[in-house]
């Protein structure tokens, strides 16, 4: 077991308003990539945050400071033995441009929980997936820093 060092912030690169299943998520990790998946023996993230706001566990995990292998997920190369990551369905415009595209309703529920999990795991950086050293990527397609700032958290 390792300590939890990292809450990382993802988007599920889809559409705008285009509504994604926790199932769809699962299933897009798990299948084999002969099937169309990823081939992952376990979702990519702990947490996925629907367009209404409802926040769905992918694995399961407790609230110590400990990274259990059975809290394990597949986020982030390198970052996943210490970091929990969760996920907010969206983060492309309707061309396929990385995008904000959190609903209010998403915007809210994504602070709730970030505002929980620093209060329980303070020492914790909270990042998005395109922060993390060596990503080329602009998920979760906002500043998470800023938006950290925004909802009063400090790090």
């Amino acid at each position: 077991m390792n300590t939890l060092k990292f809450l990382i912030i993802h988007c599920t690169a889809t559409v705008e308003g285009l509504n994604v299943s926790a199932k769809q998520i699962v299933d897009y990790h798990t299948k084999p990539v002969s099937q169309g998946g990823r081939g992952w023996s376990r979702p990519g993230y702990s947490e996925l945050c629907l367009l209404d706001g409802t926040m769905v566990n992918l694995r399961p995990y407790n609230e110590d400071n400990l990274v259990s292998p059975d809290e394990l997920t597949n986020g982030a190369v390198g970052y996943n033995y210490v970091s929990r990551h969760i996920c907010y369905v969206g983060g492309l415009d309707t061309n396929g441009k990385p995008k904000d595209t959190r609903t209010a309703e998403q915007k809210e529920a994504l602070a709730d929980y970030v505002k929980t999990f620093h209060s329980l795991h303070p020492a914790a950086v909270i990042l998005g997936h395109r922060d993390l050293p060596g990503v080329s990527k602009a998920c979760p397609s906002f500043d998470v820093k800023r938006w950290l700032k925004e909802i009063g958290i400090q790090q």
